[in-house]
């Protein structure tokens, strides 16, 4: 009578009250007093992919935002551009090997810039995703919330990415640089000139080693049960270990 009692109230406050702050603790309170083994309730289920899921994403995306999140993580760091990959041989191969590594290291550190964006953007995601959605996430493929978030977060990750990796290739020095390799490269007789759109480049790159970041920490909370540090993530993934 207790469990239904907690469940009864927690449902009421989210129907009910206001999606504020104060609303937000009593139903974490509640959901505290749940016991953390059986079958996890739709509700359950829901507050624990949300918690889990913020709980993932930013962690990703606060290493990712510091210093060397993207430069020093071989995972994440972004090299030259394929079709570039040639202007960076050959200026090595010239002797302009700090050229070369200047480009690299401003690139990263133009996504690293570029990550603090991420965070509230996921965060929007996750307070949107649906019953069905969670539901769909916990017991689906072991990428299924990294899935999720390609699927809605990557247009609006493009939109804000890009204007601060543009900014930020200006502020590090990376559009000199790479305008400088370019230069270099395309003065070689006999060569194809390159002409590589520098911030849409580094902008996806950016986007694609986030979502290795969030699959990284997705894993986390599947594989390792020390990392599911509330009694909620307990119970709902404990439940999903159990559906495998």
């Amino acid at each position: 009578m207790k469990k239904i009692s907690l469940y009864f109230s927690a449902l009421c406050i989210l129907c009910l009250g206001s999606c504020d702050v104060q609303s937000q603790n009593k139903i974490g309170n509640i959901l505290k007093q749940i016991p953390t083994s059986g079958t996890p309730t739709t509700l359950e289920i829901g507050q624990g992919i949300k918690q889990a899921l913020e709980i993932g994403t930013s962690q990703g995306a606060d290493k990712l935002s510091a210093k060397d999140g993207f430069f020093g993580n071989l995972a994440v760091k972004i090299l030259f551009p394929t079709e570039a990959q040639k202007v960076e041989k050959t200026l090595r191969s010239i002797g302009l090997n700090s050229l070369a590594d200047n480009v690299i290291l401003s690139i990263n550190r133009a996504a690293e810039d570029a990550a603090k964006e991420a965070k509230p953007i996921f965060i929007s995601a996750i307070k949107q995703m649906t019953i069905a959605d969670a539901t769909n996430i916990l017991l689906g493929n072991k990428d299924a919330a990294t899935q999720y978030f390609k699927r809605v977060t990557t247009a609006q990750l493009m939109e804000k990415f890009k204007p601060v990796i543009t900014s930020s290739l200006s502020k590090v020095g990376a559009t000199k640089y790479w305008g400088d390799a370019a230069l270099a490269y395309n003065k070689i007789p006999l060569v194809k000139p390159v002409n590589t759109d520098l911030s849409s480049y580094v902008a996806q790159k950016a986007i694609d080693g986030m979502f290795i970041q969030v699959a990284q920490e997705e894993l986390k909370i599947r594989d390792n049960i020390g990392a599911r540090s509330t009694g909620l993530l307990q119970k709902v993934f404990g439940y999903a270990d159990t559906k495998k």
